[in-house]
Formats: C-alpha cells, sequence, structure tokens
C-alpha cells in the first residue's frame, strides 16, 4: 500500500534555528520559506534533499498539537515519517478494515494534498503520516 518515504517530520521550537543547522552544519543547499498552516496549528518549512525531505513543524498558537511534543522533547526531534499513497481513502479504509487507528478525516496537508495519520500504537511506536501522492508541479 505505501509508496515511496515522502518526508520526515521534525518538530522545533524555531524553524529559522533548525535551517541554519540543516544549511551550516549537514550543508543543506535547498529550503522553501517558512509558512503557516493554522488549521493545523503549525508553521512549516521543507529542507529539500535528493531523495525526500525534512518537513520542519514549530506551533502556531496555543493550540498547536505539537506542544505536548515539545514539552517532552524541549530542544525537539522527529515527530513523525510520511509516505506517499495513490487513494488516501482506499488507505484509510484498509488500515481501519485492519483494525489501525486512523486520527481524523483526510485533511489538506503542506504539500497541498490529502493527508492522514495513524496512531503509533499500531504502527511501531511512531507516528505515520499517509498523503495522497502529489501531482506533477505540486510539492
Amino acid at each position: 500500500m505505501i509508496g515511496k518515504l515522502n518526508h520526515v517530520g521534525v518538530a522545533t521550537p524555531s524553524i529559522e534555528e533548525s535551517v541554519k543547522m540543516y544549511r551550516d552544519l549537514l550543508g543543506a543547499t535547498s529550503v522553501t520559506d517558512k509558512f503557516a498552516m493554522p488549521e493545523q496549528g503549525v508553521w512549516v518549512c521543507f529542507v529539500n534533499l535528493p531523495n525526500s525531505q525534512i518537513e520542519l513543524i514549530e506551533p502556531y498558537g496555543e493550540t498547536s498539537p505539537i506542544h505536548g511534543f515539545l514539552a517532552k522533547n524541549p530542544k525537539g526531534g522527529q515527530h513523525h515519517v510520511c509516505f506517499e499513497v495513490e487513494n488516501i481513502h482506499e488507505a484509510r479504509d484498509a488500515l481501519v478494515a485492519k483494525g489501525a487507528t486512523v486520527l481524523g478525516e483526510p485533511r489538506i496537508g503542506a504539500h497541498g494534498t490529502l493527508i492522514i495519520f495513524v496512531h503509533p500504537k499500531d504502527v511501531g511506536g511512531m507516528l505515520v503520516e499517509l498523503m495522497e501522492t502529489p501531482k506533477e508541479g505540486h510539492h
């Protein structure tokens, strides 16, 4: 069912500081501008890699769902991994039929395509995001 790894989500208290680290320490050369996703409660920025992306996520507002993660991990860290799927509704239905807990309904994610999250208890302790494969020209 899952396709390629699209990105690794990394929660951070400061996207700006994280971008400096990826550029200055690790040599990243392509980083998108930071943008707000108030409906998801996060600021987002992508570090573009030859084979994938790092999605930097910072809390947006007091009700951001990543406040809890950052309370446990004040410096931030890996928050989720994201795999592509051809059809988000079929993927969701197959997961639910197999007993997995899907968190919420499909919604538009940072790449402009539908996403869902699968509860860590069902996928080896790791939060997994599934996203519909972006159409040509979107990323």
